[in-house]
Order: C-alpha cells, then sequence, then structure tokens
C-alpha cells in the first residue's frame, strides 16, 4: 500500500477506515440500482441517474453519518415504456413525491471492512428504517486534488410498505412484480486533498 493511500486511511478495531472528515458523493462514478422480481421467473435491474449526498466519517467511525438524496424521475431501466410506467401513479408517482431521501441513523462495525449502517428510508411518502450492509473498498488520491473513497452497500425493502402496492395478476398464479426489491449501491465519494 502506498504512502499516498496510507495517510487516507487508519486502523481501528481491525478495521481499516477512512480517515475523519466530510466526502461528497461522487454521481459520475456511483451506481444506485434495484433489482425487482418480474413475471415470477426473471429479475428487472434499474438505476437512478440523478442523485446527491453525503458521507461524514467520524473521528469514532461509530459517529459517521450518511445522508442521499435521489430524484425518482431519473430512473432507467433500458425501457421507456417500463420507465414511464414506474415514474406515473402506479408506482413512484413522482409529481407528488419529487424525491426520496436516506439518513443514516446508526453505524455499527461488523468484523473487518464490514459495517451495518441503520437509517430513514423516505420514497413514496413514506419514512420506514432500512439497513444497509457496508462494506469499505478502499481510499486512493485521485489526479484531481482530490481523495476518494469508496463504498459497496446493500439492502431489501418491500416495496408495498412504502405504498407501491400495484400489481397484476397472472393467468398461471403469482404477480407481474415482486414485493422485494433489492437495492445496490457502489459509492465513490471526495474530499479535497488536505495542504501539507
Amino acid at each position: 500500500m502506498s504512502t499516498a493511500v496510507t495517510e487516507l486511511t487508519r486502523e481501528y478495531e481491525g478495521a481499516t477506515v477512512p480517515q475523519a472528515g466530510e466526502y461528497a458523493i461522487d454521481p459520475a462514478h456511483t451506481s444506485v440500482e434495484f433489482v425487482a422480481r418480474h413475471m415470477m421467473v426473471s429479475k428487472v435491474r434499474g438505476r437512478f441517474g440523478s442523485f446527491s449526498g453525503t458521507v461524514t466519517i467520524g473521528e469514532v467511525p461509530e459517529a459517521s453519518r450518511v445522508e442521499v438524496t435521489i430524484d425518482p424521475a431519473s430512473v432507467s431501466t433500458g425501457n421507456p415504456d417500463r420507465d414511464a410506467h414506474l415514474m406515473s401513479p402506479d408506482f413512484f408517482e413522482v409529481e407528488t413525491y419529487p424525491s426520496w431521501e436516506f439518513k443514516s441513523t446508526k453505524v455499527e462495525h461488523e468484523r473487518g471492512d464490514n459495517w451495518k449502517v441503520t437509517g430513514d428510508l423516505t420514497l413514496h411518502g413514506v419514512t420506514k428504517p432500512v439497513v444497509l450492509d457496508v462494506e469499505f473498498a478502499g481510499a486512493s488520491p485521485t489526479p484531481w486534488g482530490t481523495n476518494a473513497i469508496g463504498f459497496t452497500a446493500s439492502t431489501e425493502i418491500d416495496r408495498e410498505e412504502f405504498g407501491l402496492t400495484w400489481n397484476a395478476a397472472l393467468e398461471t398464479g403469482g404477480v407481474v412484480v415482486g414485493k422485494k426489491i433489492r437495492i445496490e449501491l457502489e459509492v465513490e465519494a471526495s474530499a479535497a486533498a488536505q495542504a501539507a
């Protein structure tokens, strides 16, 4: 590990963690995706193209915070008709609920580079607690004079608990859209490099 990278991280209870500070999520190098069961036989993957947020790393890592805002109208599943349906009152109802938010409430160290981040997820006008499984992926200085840190995170939610209840029955039994939605995040966040 290079000296520059070492200076961006520290050891904490057997884990490597970023240096304390505030990091802005970099939308160009971050993906916010979801996976839904379709027709009981396959999975459809979608992503959101517009979002912002900050990751604040505490001196004590358990005091860290995460806040993210997502524009649901930026959804893309590779099918324009399906995207339009998702944005409609049947699902996201984006004209009434133009933003989704996640605000962390607790950070817990699991083991090694693995953490659990509990927070309040607000979408479609409903707020529910969710727990993200998070792995710290590392840190590096960038060619643009910033310091970047990376995380992988995932969770699963029941969309019906957030009022997203639209569905249609299949003649063979079952429904068009599954209740459980998996959320997968690849996050890169940057802070300005400190002067020597």
